[in-house]
């Protein structure tokens, strides 16, 4: 049992422009990729998605960013929550606007989204976290995560987080 609990709820959700703004992170880590053995193998990145209990598809974890925090603090906390992992957060990769099919409230009838997203360098992975129960972490190349992203705009993130990366090697 995890030690961790997640915050539910919207009462301390942010909003802005009739958008429910949300924070996520991209968790990545580089995996030595080598055929025959070579000391000098190419570096392989892979991302961290996690399942969503409502549906097909793989997600980044992301949620609502609430009052008493940063959009950085809520996307680390949002890691940790979803996909138990813990690492750097460094660059913001940019922001995102979606619909939300299933979250309309007084605040955001429509269900607009914006959403800012990180990329977090992954040094942790937790035994127990407060939503293993469920989610589960799959590890993904970047082509793998491409065609395993739920939404398109965590496909668009996806694309930019790797320039973003090609920019830092």
């Amino acid at each position: 049992m995890s030690e961790l609990v997640a915050r539910t709820g919207r009462l301390q959700q942010r909003y802005e422009g009739g958008c429910r703004l949300v924070a996520g992170c991209i968790p990545y880590r580089f995996r030595d990729y080598c055929e025959d053995g070579d000391a000098d193998s190419a570096k392989v990145v892979e991302v961290l998605m996690i399942n969503s209990p409502s549906g097909p598809g793989l997600l980044f974890p992301k949620g609502g960013w609430e009052n008493d925090e940063t959009a950085k603090e809520a996307a680390v906390r949002e890691a940790i929550e979803e996909a138990g992992v813990r690492g750097d957060l460094l660059d913001f990769i940019g922001d995102y606007q979606f619909k939300s099919k299933t979250l309309q409230d007084e605040c955001c009838p429509d269900g607009l989204c914006k959403a800012a997203m990180y990329a977090l360098f992954v040094k942790e992975e937790l035994e127990s976290w407060p939503e293993q129960s469920t989610r589960t972490r799959s590890w993904l190349t970047i082509p793998e995560a491409v065609d395993s992203c739920r939404h398109k705009w965590m496909e668009e993130a996806l694309k930019d987080f790797s320039s973003w990366l090609e920019d830092k090697m």
